[in-house]
């Protein structure tokens, strides 16, 4: 997914496998702003400390409690260890941030395991647990626009987010063998503590440590060789370009990989499950085709390596997590991974600020699937769009205006395959030459920041000298078939 998330179906075509992907928005809530008071822990700061309080959501209005205000993330150092025998998580995470008001309490999201410490720049600090939310209360008040750290230190069985009406089960997620770790769009919070939602990019540092035999596979790169002691092996991963939190791995277990470069030299990383090693030499090799492709047509490759991964979870989706995608119980066909891969440009370097302008990340990596067909002499892109055009004017597809994601119905098949055809509608109105300079301006101009419609809107005005209201009106913000546009 952008995510792209991916419901998984028996058909081999993407208008099979796409189905509806619902995400369902955090239930934490802060003490601050609930309707009952959290249980303080020892050493909890006194209620009226002086300063002011982080607000216990980042401010997207659709998901109210997902994230916090007050401060900024730069980069998280997560030191994790995890013994697939008995799911028992130890985690240290370190979150390096700076203040964006006056801080005598902020929030981070963290559901489940039992936080024995916290400490603010060093010292002690106080801490209140109401349901996902954990409030933190330095022993002074931080200055606006002053630089802090933050280390929890916790324990437990990590908890995934269970029974989402269409996306079933996702964050951590215990296998067999290890864990199986797609956090889109709020899973990040099931095993380590963070700002989660994808408005806060930050920075991270990965410390894996896993019974011996197994392998830790993380966003980024291999630093080092694993350091093997006592049983276990420790992996540290890093990844130096700015990340969603929901886009964070920690995949697990047993694997088999291959690793090399693509045509153009970026380093490729392919890693499966041995019940699917006969995936792994394609697996490799498509996601290398597909990532050299999009360089040609959306600019430059935005992070240092690119691969993917398969894991013997049955999950029923693929998600894009950075770097390394993830694809969960299934092998994928060519079309899947140059989606996942489109998503390294739409969605992981360009991110949407709230939820509601997700078709700029499904909408382009569904586009993206359908070029990937043509360039493979398939189906073309126009008899795709005509394809799914023909729905009749009571179809679901025409039901539902991708421009607003719902948050009772996030990734629906409208977000993917609607937002796609209005590229495919704006293609037709400016040309391919202003259409292609458009896609590589866009990602050139925002290159690991963050977009919205209005933006995109703004951008292909620019550049092709029309007036487009009426087409994005039309395919993105009308609950109708579009009939001219």
């Amino acid at each position: 997914m952008a995510s792209g998330r991916l419901a998984i179906a028996a058909t081999a075509t993407f208008l099979g496998i796409l189905g509806t992907v619902a995400c369902s928005a955090s239930s934490g809530e802060s003490a601050l702003a609930g309707d009952a008071p959290p249980t303080a822990a020892a050493g909890s700061a006194p209620a009226h400390a002086p300063g002011r309080i982080g607000a216990p959501g980042i401010g997207d209005p659709d998901f109210p409690t997902d994230g916090n205000g007050g401060y900024d993330v730069d980069r998280y150092r997560l030191k994790v260890d995890y013994d697939p025998a008995t799911k028992h998580l130890s985690g240290v995470t370190g979150i390096e941030a700076r203040a964006t008001q006056d801080l005598a309490k902020f929030n981070l999201d963290l559901r489940g395991f039992e936080v024995s410490r916290i400490t603010v720049d060093g010292s002690p600090a106080g801490f209140e647990r109401f349901k996902d939310e954990l409030v933190v209360a330095p022993a002074k008040t931080i200055s606006d626009k002053a630089r802090f750290t933050v280390e929890v230190t916790y324990a437990g069985e990590p908890d995934p987010v269970r029974g989402s009406s269409n996306l079933g089960t996702y964050g951590f997620i215990p296998t067999e063998d290890g864990a199986f770790v797609a956090c889109e769009p709020n899973g990040a919070k099931t095993w380590f503590p963070s700002n989660d939602h994808p408005a806060d990019k930050a920075r991270y540092d990965f410390e894996i440590t896993v019974p011996e035999g197994l392998t830790a596979l993380a966003n980024g790169e291999l630093v080092g060789r694993p350091r093997s002691a006592r049983g276990k092996t420790t992996f540290v991963w890093r990844e130096s370009h700015p990340m969603v939190s929901y886009l964070a791995t920690a995949t697990l277990g047993k694997f088999e990989l291959r690793q090399g470069r693509t045509a153009t030299g970026i380093p490729n990383l392919a890693a499966v499950d041995p019940r699917y090693r006969a995936a792994l030499d394609d697996l490799y090799t498509q996601s290398a085709k597909a990532t050299d492709y999009w360089t040609t047509v959306f600019g430059p490759y935005p992070f240092s390596s690119t691969g993917g991964v398969i894991d013997d979870f049955s999950a029923g989706y693929a998600l894009e997590n950075q770097t390394k995608p993830m694809y969960g119980g299934f092998t994928p066909d060519g079309s899947i991974i140059a989606h996942e891969l489109a998503h390294q440009w739409f969605g992981n370097s360009l991110s949407i600020k709230r939820w509601r302008d997700l078709w700029l990340n499904e909408g382009f990596a569904t586009y993206a699937e359908w070029l990937w067909s043509e360039h493979n002499g398939e189906s073309t892109v126009e008899k795709t769009f005509r394809s799914h055009y023909a729905a009749g004017p009571d179809a679901a597809i025409w039901k539902y205006a991708p421009g607003r994601a719902k948050p009772e119905d996030l990734f629906n098949s409208s977000v993917y395959n609607r937002g796609g055809m209005t590229l495919h509608a704006l293609r037709q109105r400016i040309g391919d030459p202003v259409f292609f300079k458009l896609l590589k301006t866009w990602n050139a101009e925002h290159k690991y920041g963050y977009v919205t419609t209005e933006e995109f809107v703004a951008l292909a005005e620019k550049l092709s000298g029309k007036q487009l209201d009426k087409l994005f009106e039309a395919w993105l913000f009308t609950d109708r078939k579009p009939t001219e546009w």
